[in-house]
């Protein structure tokens, strides 16, 4: 009898969204941790980094670009930079700015995924509690209705059964 009322008395903790998000906003994964879903925090690690890569290395061009156009444009004649005879300036602001244009990609890429990573964990944890019986069924029938030979309607059914 005693441990009958042992067993009733446990609390059943609930899953909730607003740990999930949270978590996910503070750290990127966590959240699907707490979900359970463990094979996607190495998906979201890696498209950071891989985002972070490529912002990095745009990033390095872009100011190798950014450079080299300050010292060709500069009044000092003592500055020369590496594409003196290979670019003309209009081509070097054309590759400073496309340079540029993809870093900022990358950093909307990656501001992206961590809103996507917080939303994912929200939405995962709402559906977490939710019931998918095996018995999730979709029938169509047709309908034929007659009422006198001048009025007839056809159409079909649709049942739903979850």
């Amino acid at each position: 009898m005693l441990s009958q009322n042992i067993k009733d008395s446990v609390i059943v903790k609930k899953h909730s969204p607003k740990t999930a998000t949270i978590l996910s906003a503070c750290v990127p994964g966590l959240g699907q941790i707490y979900n359970k879903k463990y094979w996607k925090p190495p998906v979201i690690y890696a498209g950071i980094a891989a985002f972070a890569y490529f912002a990095i290395d745009n990033n390095n061009e872009y100011l190798m670009y950014k450079h080299a156009y300050k010292y060709r444009t500069d009044a000092d004649t003592a500055t020369i930079d590496k594409f003196v005879n290979i670019l003309t300036t209009e081509a070097l602001l054309s590759e400073k700015d496309r340079w540029r244009k993809y870093r900022d990609i990358c950093i909307i890429g990656v501001s992206a995924l961590y809103i996507l990573n917080i939303i994912d964990a929200n939405v995962d944890a709402n559906l977490f509690n939710y019931d998918i019986s095996d018995d999730l069924t979709l029938r169509i029938e047709p309908i034929l209705n007659s009422y006198s030979t001048y009025n007839k309607s056809f159409g079909f059914k649709i049942f739903l059964k979850f």
